[in-house]
C-alpha cells in the first residue's frame, strides 16, 4: 500500500436524516425555519471535525433521491465510515433504504443531547418550530428498530452532550481507517510459518476475508538477493548513523556489524519494494541463518516513513495487532513476550530477541549496539552479528495480542507500566519491566484462562477504548484485563 494512504485522515460521510413536511416550516419566524435550523446545526458540526477527518457531506436527506445522492457520493468517495443522525423525528423511508442498499460500512448512529431546550410552550409558531427541531430522541428511537432488523453489522450507537458526541465521533474514526487500510494493506511472511510454534498459525484465506490483509509468502533466497543488491555505500551510510547515534561495545567484528547492517539494510529494501506493511519475519528458522548467516539486528528508519511494521517469528496475529496499534497510535510499537513473574515486586519481565522498533530519537540512550550472545556460539557464518539492543522507556503502555480460534479472532489487552531502569538486562533482548494495575498473578491467570499465545505488542498510552471500538465493528471478541 501506498504510505502516503496510511497517512491520510479518515474520510467521513455524513447522513443526516430530517422530515420533508417539516423542511419550511417557521418562514418569517426569529430562528428561521426548520431547514436554516439544522443547517446551522450541521455546519456547526462539520466544523468541530473539520481539522481532524475529510467530511463528506451530501446535504440533508429528505427525499428518497437525497439517499440514493448520498450512498453514490459515500461510495464514489470511499469514506471511511458513516455518522447517522435522525435530526428530528422524521419519516424512515430514508433510514430503511439507506440500511438495505448501503454497502457494509461502520455506521456511528449518534444522538446529540441539550443541556436545556430553548422554549417552555409551543403556543408560539417560532418556539413550536423550535420544539420540532429538537425532537432528534423520537427520531432516533424510530430509527433504531431497523437496525437490528435488519441485522446491519458494524452499527455503534452513541448518545451524549455536542462535545461527547465529537470526542465519539474522533475515536471512531481512527479504527474505521484501520479497518479500511487493513483492507487494502499487504503483509508478508518471511518465509514460513514457524514450526515450533504451531499456536501462532492463522488462515490466510480467513486473514484475508475477514480481516483484511492479503498475505505474500517470500522465499529467503528473495532477501538474500535484495541483500547481494545493497551498496557498500548504503551499508556505510546506515551504519554511521547508527554508530553517531549509539553506544557501541567493544567486543563488536566490524565485519559482523557490516553483515547485520546489511541485511537490516535488505530486508527494508524488501518491503518497500514489495509494497508490504506488516513483514512477518520467521528469523529463528535454521534455513534463513544458513541462507543469510545470521538475522538482521536494526529496525531501519523506512519502517517509520512508511508508517509499517517489522516483527519476528512469523506470528502473524502479533504481526496484525502491531500493525493495528501502529496506525492507531502513530507512534513506535514493539513487540515482546512475558518472561517471568516476580509477584514480591507485583511486576513481569517482557521482551524480545531480534530487530525490534529502537528508532525513538527521544530514547538514543536507551540503546546500545551488542553482540547477539544467543547465537555467537553457533556455526553460522556471521554468529554472534551485532542487534541494537533496547531498553524500553519507562511510561504506561498499552499491552495487546492478537489470536486466531476456530475462525473467529480475539483480541486482548491491558494497561501496564513499565518501570524506569537505568541499565540493560537480558542479554541479547530488548527488554522491560512491567506493573500491571492489578495483580499481576491475577492479570496472567486470566490470560490464561482466555487461551492465547506468548507474543503481544506494546505502545506508549492507553489505546483500549480504541480497540475495543475496533472489536465491536469487525466482530473479534474483546477481552480487557484491568
Amino acid at each position: 500500500m501506498s504510505a502516503n494512504k496510511k497517512f491520510e485522515k479518515a474520510k467521513v460521510g455524513l447522513l443526516l436524516i430530517a422530515s420533508p413536511r417539516f423542511k419550511n416550516m417557521g418562514e418569517g419566524q426569529k430562528r428561521g425555519t426548520y431547514h436554516q435550523r439544522k443547517t446551522s446545526e450541521t455546519e456547526s458540526l462539520i466544523n468541530s471535525l473539520n481539522t481532524t477527518m475529510d467530511v463528506i457531506y451530501p446535504g440533508i436527506v429528505y427525499e428518497r433521491n437525497d439517499t440514493q445522492h448520498a450512498m453514490d457520493l459515500f461510495f464514489a468517495e470511499k469514506v471511511d465510515f458513516v455518522v447517522a443522525q435522525f435530526l428530528s423525528w422524521a419519516e424512515d423511508f430514508a433510514w430503511i433504504r439507506f440500511f438495505r442498499d448501503m454497502p457494509e460500512i461502520p455506521i456511528l448512529f449518534i444522538n446529540p443531547v441539550k443541556e436545556k431546550v430553548d422554549f417552555e410552550t409551543t403556543l408560539d409558531e417560532d418556539d413550536f418550530v423550535e420544539f420540532l427541531s429538537s425532537g432528534t430522541l423520537v427520531g432516533s428511537l424510530e430509527g433504531s428498530g431497523s437496525i437490528s432488523r435488519l441485522g446491519r453489522k458494524a452499527v455503534k450507537v452513541v448518545m451524549g452532550s455536542r462535545d461527547e458526541i465529537r470526542d465519539e465521533i474522533i475515536a471512531f474514526s481512527k479504527v474505521a481507517k484501520v479497518r479500511s487500510v487493513l483492507r487494502n494493506s499487504t503483509f508478508g511472511l518471511l518465509a514460513s510459518y514457524n514450526e515450533l510454534m504451531w499456536s501462532t498459525y492463522m488462515d490466510p484465506y480467513n486473514f484475508f476475508a475477514k480481516l483484511g490483509p492479503e498475505i505474500r509468502f517470500i522465499a529467503y533466497s528473495t532477501l538474500q538477493k535484495e541483500i547481494d543488491n545493497v551498496t557498500n555505500e548504503e551499508t556505510m551510510t546506515y551504519k554511521d548513523a547508527l554508530t553517531s547515534k549509539y553506544t557501541t561495545s567493544d567486543d563488536i567484528d566490524n565485519d559482523k556489524f557490516l553483515a547485520s547492517v546489511r541485511a537490516s539494510v535488505g530486508i527494508a529494501k524488501l518491503t518497500e519494494r514489495l509494497g508490504i506493511d506488516a513483514m512477518v519475519f520467521n528469523d529463528v528458522d535454521p534455513a534463513m541463518f544458513e541462507i543469510i548467516g545470521l538475522r538482521p539486528g536494526f529496525y531501519h528508519p523506512s519502517f517509520e516513513r512508511n508508517l509499517s511494521v517489522l516483527v519476528p517469528e512469523a506470528d502473524m496475529g502479533a504481526g496484525l495487532i502491531t500493525f493495528i496499534l501502529k496506525l492507531i497510535s502513530g507512534k513506535h510499537v514493539n513487540f515482546i513476550e512475558p518472561f517471568h513473574i516476580e509477584s514480591a515486586e507485583n511486576t513481569f519481565a517482557a521482551g524480545h530477541a531480534g530487530p525490534n522498533d529502537h528508532t525513538d530519537p527521544n530514547l538514543t540512550d536507551n540503546v546500545i549496539i551488542a553482540r547477539d550472545v544467543r547465537f555467537a556460539k553457533t556455526k553460522y557464518k556471521y554468529a554472534g552479528a551485532p542487534f541494537a539492543w533496547y531498553r524500553f522507556p519507562a511510561a504506561k503502555m498499552t499491552m495487546a495480542q492478537f489470536i486466531e480460534c476456530n475462525g473467529k479472532y480475539k483480541l486482548v489487552c491491558s494497561l501496564v507500566d513499565c518501570l524506569e531502569s537505568n541499565k540493560h538486562l537480558f542479554a541479547s533482548y530488548s527488554h522491560g519491566i512491567f506493573r500491571p494495575s492489578m495483580p499481576v498473578k491475577e492479570m496472567f491467570e486470566k490470560i490464561l484462562k482466555i487461551g492465547t499465545t506468548q507474543h503481544f505488542a506494546i505502545v506508549q498510552g492507553d489505546y483500549r477504548k480504541e480497540l475495543r471500538i475496533l472489536s465491536e465493528i469487525m466482530e473479534f471478541e474483546y477481552h480487557e484485563i484491568n
